[in-house]
């Protein structure tokens, strides 16, 4: 490492040292047109005696200008059409000119690259991936423009992820057209007064054609791709929607529901229940089956709050009941009246799409501009041998059972699998928590994992970590599941098991396969920046397309799908992810916002971090819920939040300041500048920011100023 941090500085002065002296000898002179006219004689007599060393002197001069990024480069070409003529001119030129500018760019790439891209490579990963996808095509139009400067454009590329291969090539056909109109002008180089002279309007404005040719090409190519997509089918002389949504889940709702404010007739099919998994199995039950496991559990903590005791009777199956009450009361949100109400024609039955512009739903086609596949998810369930022999349970149907399980096995330890861990382990039940890794909430740093742990722990949860699940076997009237543990075999005897392995995308039974709209290699749909498939009319929001499986990013994406769908043709808009936080609604809730330390170090990112211990807030203590920290993670050396994680009380609602900074841009000064309510969790906000503050003080300051202070009371 050393070794090569010293060539980089030993090249980076040589670089400078032959630029200062270009510069210090008035090199510069040489390269006008004035002293090219002057001395073409002598050149051309030169040519005549040595045709060969000429071209090899005039390339290595060349290379070298642009390899440094020397002034001169229109003079050289003008020589170079005065002197070898129009072909062998552009032959020399768009060699020379291509190898110089890829040495630039070699130079760039071996000093810059990295250190760019560890230092920025937050803003840089959306450019990164529109270099790899396009940078062929940017390349090239910049090249066509006159208006950016070969050099710039030599050095910024080469901080980029663009392939050499591609710079090369691109540069030597890009910069062909500009080459040509110089060289041509060098061979009526008597004709020219200046070098502004060549950059005529009319030779402006075929530039600006040229800069504009790749654009229009690309919107040509991009139709000529989506014709052939819908060759082999009929498009209808007209549509019955704009727009036809398929699942009424928190996408489905959110697209159909912008799609009728903006007055385009749309359609949203559902199979099942209106709101889909969040509102019938997933965020809304859950979260009030642990409202009242909260309960409970603060029953059992009296003696914390000053009370004696507390004795409560509860009923496992009112408990369940009041589940099924919260989902009751908040179904008219989502109910087919209110979407009726708001325009949307509410279609219930399973949707097939036939083609790009055809959806069959109970044996009626609907013919439609666009589509959104908002289908959703469903739980992962395993290949375990013996699973088929017993019924088991899942986020989708644990809300049906109303007799407690004594014995319950959660396998897998992810949000949900921890959250109902918790949940009934409160409500009574001996909960084993079987994980294959070697952390619970793998996605989480593990020091807010392990928090979550020891409460487990505490509570009475059964954790078994590195614990792989092999196989079920039913004994009787007892059911086993058999893991793996370190080369032993571990049996875990339960009444009932939670299969909590995460969920996989609902693809399959809706005419996607037959169509032949292209899956990832995790059966998600593929979809480009816009949430567009491979037919330019078909987008997915949602589960279906599985980046974040979350109620609130599900509602993010449609918002960008249907608009796309619907205003694509005019602008489309590229789907932001870079600031989607979520939440594990344990006890303590662990909630989080952008990079924590194991996504930054496994993205090597430089970043400093402040922790502030919740045990330390006012609130907290008198709540008796005094655990938990916010860790929070910045640019190096400024306030920029790079990433947020919280565990504590109510971690969901207190993150959502963290949440709106990172949006638009606050940093930590502006949040500890801020009045938070005094005593609230929030406070715990300016703390975080104050700790950072207090490493950030400017200390030699300080110390005049206390010098200062000193004096003053003299």
């Amino acid at each position: 490492m050393k070794k090569s941090s010293g060539f980089k500085i030993i090249l980076l002065l040589a670089i400078a040292g032959l630029i200062w002296m270009f510069f210090l000898f008035d090199l510069n002179q040489y390269f006008s047109l004035a002293n090219l006219k002057n001395e073409l004689d002598a050149f051309k007599e030169y040519y005549g005696q040595h045709k060969a060393l000429t071209m090899v002197l005039y390339m290595a001069v060349y290379i070298l200008m642009a390899a440094l990024s020397l002034p001169g480069a229109v003079i050289m070409t003008l020589a170079g059409g005065a002197l070898f003529g129009l072909f062998y001119g552009i032959l020399l030129v768009s060699f020379a000119s291509t190898i110089g500018a890829t040495l630039a760019f070699l130079v760039s790439r071996y000093m810059f690259k990295d250190w760019v891209q560890h230092k920025f490579s937050s803003k840089l990963s959306a450019i990164n991936k529109g270099i790899e996808k396009e940078g062929g095509f940017y390349l090239f139009t910049l090249r066509l423009v006159p208006v950016f400067p070969f050099f710039v454009i030599n050095l910024v590329m080469g901080v980029t992820t663009i392939r050499t291969f591609v710079f090369y090539i691109v540069s030597q056909v890009g910069m062909l057209p500009g080459t040509i109109v110089f060289i041509n002008a060098g061979t009526q180089l008597a004709k020219i007064e200046s070098a502004g002279g060549i950059l005529s309007l009319n030779i402006i404005l075929s530039f600006a054609l040229l800069g504009i040719f790749p654009i229009i090409a690309k919107r040509f190519a991009a139709d000529v791709r989506q014709q052939k997509v819908f060759s082999k089918f009929s498009k209808p002389e007209n549509y019955d929607y704009n727009l036809v949504v398929i699942g009424a889940g928190s996408a489905g709702l959110v697209a159909s529901y912008i799609a009728a404010a903006v007055k385009a007739k749309v359609a949203l099919i559902e199979e099942h229940k209106m709101g889909g998994d969040c509102l019938n199995t997933g965020c809304v039950p859950s979260k009030a089956l642990i409202a009242s496991a909260k309960l409970l559990s603060h029953a059992g903590r009296a003696k914390e709050f000053g009370i004696d005791s507390i004795s409560v009777d509860f009923n496992f199956a009112t408990v369940m009941e009041r589940v099924q009450s919260i989902i009751k009361k908040v179904e008219p949100h989502d109910s087919v009246e209110r979407y009726t109400g708001l325009g949307v024609d509410c279609i219930r039955g399973r949707a097939k799409i036939v083609s790009p512009f055809e959806v069959k739903v109970n044996d009626r086609i609907l013919t439609t501009k666009n589509i959104i596949v908002a289908t959703g998810a469903k739980p992962l369930v395993p290949d375990l041998p013996g699973l088929e022999k017993i019924d088991y349970l899942t986020s989708d149907n644990i809300w049906d059972i109303r007799t407690l399980p004594k014995n319950l096995v959660v396998l897998g330890a992810g949000p949900i699998g921890c959250e109902l861990a918790q949940g009934f382990s409160r409500l009574g039940a001996k909960v084993t928590l079987v994980q294959r890794g070697s952390q619970i909430m793998k996605k989480e740093d593990s020091d807010a994992a392990q928090i979550i742990l020891k409460r487990f722990q505490t509570e009475g949860i059964d954790v078994l970590l590195n614990h792989s699940a092999k196989e079920i076997e039913v004994l009787g009237e007892e059911k086993q599941l058999i893991c793996d543990h370190d080369g032993k075999q571990i049996r875990i005897t339960f009444d009932e098991i939670l299969i909590a392995l995460g969920r996989v995308p609902n693809v399959k039974g809706f005419g996607l396969e037959e169509l032949g709209v292209e899956l990832t290699g995790n059966k998600h749909i593929e979809t480009n920046e816009f949430l567009q498939t491979n037919f330019p009319n078909i987008y997915c929001s949602g589960d279906v397309h599985g980046r974040y499986q979350f109620t609130h990013t599900a509602a993010h994406e449609s918002w960008y799908s249907a608009v796309n769908a619907l205003f694509g043709r005019f602008k489309k808009f590229s789907v932001d992810y870079s600031t989607i936080p979520w939440a594990t609604y344990t006890d303590p809730e662990v909630a989080r916002v952008g990079l924590n330390e194991a996504d930054a170090k496994l993205a090597r990112l430089d970043y400093e971090m402040v922790k502030y211990g919740i045990d330390d807030l006012d609130r907290a203590i008198a709540d008796s819920e005094d655990h938990g920290f916010v860790k929070v993670l910045t640019v190096p050396g400024k306030d920029k939040i790079l990433g947020v994680t919280i565990v504590g009380n109510h971690a969901a609602d207190v993150i959502s300041e963290f949440v709106l900074a990172m949006k638009h841009g606050i940093g930590l000064n502006k949040i500890l500048g801020t009045i938070h309510i005094y005593p609230t969790m929030a406070e715990a906000n300016k703390y975080a920011a104050g700790l950072w503050k207090k490493k950030h003080a400017p200390e030699k300051l300080l110390a005049w100023i206390k010098k200062y202070h000193t004096w003053m009371r003299k």
